[in-house]
């Protein structure tokens, strides 16, 4: 047996740790009755150890998350804030024990409101004070905004900022050191909601990773609606089941895939991508398996066009060729977009019986007219924001099949244009990054890995994380070159088969050799 002498430190080590821990632990079950905040009540305040599968049964069932794995220990704030007299938003603040000093938002997804657990564990377990809110209303219908308009407006703007203001307050209250610089994370919805903040509130944040962003918001609800006037329902000649779309895909990468200079079945500039569809019409006597009919071609076309307006004004860019497989049981099933039929039902007609069957473009100039609290998320000039020192890094799956990753670039285009900017001096606060074969947020391909949460992620270095690289750009001032993706064998967690290096925009990659496609130093942006 060791000497009491030696045994001492080790037992003083020991018991320190433990009542830091213990402190942290009491700090927080007693939070509760420190918080005194206008409009917020305050539900509960509970310690959650690392390692804890957190049990979720009051979250909405369509949320479909009924538990979360949380890694690290945190204090778990439960919240109601009244964002008006009809009005409120469930908020939750996940403040972590081995805290790094930073503040963070999350988002949300398609009309949910659903608050983000898994980003919530994810930015808490990296040490960031963290906030999620359900966006002002439960479950992932859209029936909430009907006859509703405070519950729009939450969803629209209010849940995030209202977010923000109550959770930098209590992270100042909850640790003495208050937080240094404040962050946010979001895809999709979540995407749009942090170009949002930068538009409306450029003060927020410091930093805004914004994944796959759902801007220019009217109209890709009408876009997403306007598929099934194309593809029909599973009856109709036009329609293509998925076994067909596969048949369609393969062919859109036999004559696009390899303009990269590599054959590794993933398109990595879909812009340089112009398929001639009708190139697999049936010949007579082929197999109906492996060729499409004129009708089924002609749709194969449609879906890969553009959207415009009654008066021919383009209202949002094409699917990207690539994304097939992945639209196919989502966009292009033979039914109306779950989605759009709820925005046209419950806020742009308010008429619960509308049917997505019927939508055409007409519908398109209605939905845009009323654009409630400019929800459109198009404002171009972000000097503001500039101005204030902030930073976006923006990302978007080059096989997205939800979003067309189309629309980022235009929207790059019109900031370019609006703040009379080139891409090197755009690149000073806003830098937009194309991730080849990645679909809507994740999944996919290609090396989707890149950290943007648990099912992306892949280590925490800066080169690897686009959460960590946004910070080492915030507060090193080393911006991101490049985004490097894993491809896993599996998912995030499984074995890595290669890594990326995903270019900046306006660059693209194009396979130089020597070696294998699975090289990243054979790869080159240009």
């Amino acid at each position: 047996m060791a000497p009491l002498h030696f045994l001492l430190p080790i037992l003083s080590l020991g018991s320190t740790a433990f009542a830091r821990h213990d402190a942290f632990q009491a700090k927080c079950t007693s939070f509760v009755d420190t918080i005194n905040l206008p409009n917020v009540h305050v539900n509960f305040a509970s310690y959650i150890p690392g390692g804890t599968n957190l049990s979720l049964a009051d979250n909405p069932p369509s949320c479909n998350t009924a538990s979360q794995s949380v890694s690290a220990d945190i204090c778990r704030i439960a919240m109601a804030v009244k964002t008006s007299n009809s009005s409120e938003i469930t908020l939750e603040a996940w403040f972590p024990r081995e805290y790094t000093g930073r503040f963070l938002s999350t988002g949300n997804g398609g009309l949910s409101g659903c608050i983000q657990y898994y980003d919530l564990a994810y930015t808490s377990g990296l040490g960031f004070a963290t906030v999620g809110a359900n966006n002002g209303h439960n479950g992932t219908s859209g029936e909430p905004f009907y006859q509703h308009p405070e519950v729009l407006e939450d969803f629209a703007y209010r849940s995030i900022h209202t977010g923000v203001l109550i959770g930098k307050k209590l992270t100042k209250q909850f640790y003495e050191e208050g937080f240094d610089k404040s962050y946010y994370l979001g895809c999709s919805t979540g995407g749009r909601q942090g170009f949002k903040s930068i538009q409306k509130y450029p003060n927020d944040f410091d930093g805004v990773v914004a994944g796959a962003p759902a801007f220019n918001f009217i109209n890709l609800l009408s876009w997403s609606a306007h598929f099934y006037p194309i593809t029909g329902s599973p009856t109709s000649d036009s329609y293509l089941s998925p076994a067909m779309w596969k048949v369609a895909h393969e062919e859109i990468l036999r004559q696009c895939d390899g303009i990269d200079g590599a054959r590794d079945g993933i398109i990595e500039d879909p812009s340089l991508c112009n398929p001639v569809v009708e190139t697999i019409i049936c010949k007579p006597g082929m197999p109906s398996t492996t060729c499409l009919s004129g009708a089924q071609a002609k749709t194969v076309r449609e879906v890969l066009s553009p959207l415009y307006g009654v008066n021919g004004t383009l209202l949002y860019p094409r699917m990207q060729p690539g994304s097939e497989l992945l639209a196919a049981p989502i966009m292009y099933n033979g039914q109306p977009f779950a989605y759009s039929q709820d925005w046209f039902r419950y806020v742009v007609y308010n008429d619960p019986n509308w049917d997505g069957t019927q939508f055409n473009v007409h519908d398109t100039a209605v939905s845009l007219k009323q654009n409630p609290y400019n929800i459109q998320t198009w404002d171009a000039d972000l000097s503001s924001f500039q101005n204030a020192g902030g930073k976006v890094l923006t990302y978007h799956g080059l096989q997205d099949q939800l979003i067309s990753s189309e629309n980022s670039k235009l929207y790059y285009a019109r900031v370019a244009e609006a703040m009379d900017m080139p891409p090197a001096q755009l690149d000073d606060f806003y830098r937009f990054f194309q991730i080849s074969g990645m679909g809507h947020c994740g999944g996919g391909d290609g090396a989707y890995g890149i950290g943007n949460g648990l099912e992306t992620y892949s280590g925490k270095s800066p080169e690897s994380n686009v959460l960590m690289a946004m910070v080492q750009w915030v507060e090193k001032g080393i911006a991101p070159e490049t985004v490097r993706g894993a491809k896993f064998a599996n998912s995030a967690g499984s074995s890595v088969q290669y890594s990326r290096q995903h270019c900046r925009y306006p660059r693209r990659n194009v396979f130089k050799g020597p070696g294998n496609y699975t090289d990243e130093a054979a790869w080159q942006c240009v």
